[in-house]
């Protein structure tokens, strides 16, 4: 189910953003329409559960929005930049544009939280780099590399990495509920677009059906993707979902080389290897380590 959503929703948005049969260049508004869409289905949720608590659980929200607010203009640049990086890059190559999260990550642990990373954990790092660098060289020598998409891959990466590190810090303020969060960062984000969105006015006038209609359901998937995200880290765990993660992605390059027919060099694929390879092991490495300090923890309390 999490790979069907996701999958989905990278295509619809590469359709939204990058077809040459819309003639409208606005990729903030789209990014807009789909977080206003995950407000009001989160608002309607949580209507329908007060009304049937014993069929639906959602909780209650208010628009208490200043809370996380410093967190949500960090959403709001990672889903600028997810979007943007996805409009000028093939979605071939999105994966790897956005790869370089994990070393982000390490780097960002480091600064912010002062937490050191081990060596192994560290040479995973480095054959993701290593896998990243190949691929971009790749790409450039197949002459369908941008830099503007390049920049904000890399933008991405960091807001991500910035991201999974203030949102420990900010799930306390909402009783720690991801829903809420998902409410807020999402609510905040909406109004950040409209202060800076001078792409609103293009739209109405522009009343295609078939394209509200992908927008909508593009709005939809977004709102299911944090649902299905959540669900698959509990029934199974943190890291087997970061491995399905990475094999969707992989996954989600074929489907892309096939469906474009942009035929990749070995060393192209080489490097989108390496990348994948260096996720799911730095993964598992984590996911050792955690297990570790849990043991050693539970021997402490003894």
């Amino acid at each position: 189910l999490y790979w069907v959503v996701s999958i989905s929703l990278v295509f619809i948005n590469k359709w939204l953003l990058s077809n040459s049969d819309i003639l409208l260049d606005a990729p903030l508004f789209i990014t807009w329409f789909q977080c206003l869409v995950t407000v009001i289905l989160c608002i309607i949720l949580s209507k329908v559960s007060s009304a049937i608590p014993d069929k639906l659980s959602f909780p209650n929200l208010d628009f208490k929005w200043q809370t996380i607010m410093p967190l949500s203009c960090v959403f709001f640049t990672m889903v600028v930049f997810n979007n943007l990086c996805l409009k000028y890059l093939d979605v071939a190559f999105y994966f790897v544009a956005r790869s370089l999260t994990t070393v982000f990550n390490v780097v960002l642990t480091y600064l912010i939280l002062h937490k050191k990373t081990c060596c192994k954990a560290i040479a995973c790092c480095g054959v993701i780099i290593a896998g990243y660098i190949t691929s971009v060289l790749q790409e450039n020598g197949l002459g369908t590399l941008s830099l503007s998409g390049l920049f904000y891959g890399l933008s991405a990466s960091f807001s991500v990495s910035l991201f999974s590190i203030f949102i420990s810090k900010k799930l306390p303020n909402v009783d720690g509920s991801v829903w809420r969060l998902t409410f807020y960062n999402n609510l905040n984000t909406s109004v950040l677009f409209i202060w800076l969105n001078s792409q609103l006015g293009v739209f109405i006038s522009y009343l295609g059906f078939f394209f509200w209609s992908m927008m909508l359901i593009s709005g939809i998937f977004g709102f299911a993707i944090s649902y299905v995200t959540t669900w698959q880290i509990q029934v199974t765990s943190p890291l087997t979902h970061n491995i399905s993660g990475t094999a969707k992605a992989a996954v989600q390059t074929i489907i892309a080389t096939i469906l474009t027919l942009h035929f990749k060099s070995i060393l192209w694929w080489l490097g989108n290897l390496m990348v994948v390879a260096g996720s799911i092991a730095y993964a598992y490495v984590r996911h050792k380590l955690r297990v570790v300090v849990e043991k050693d923890d539970s021997s402490a309390e003894r």
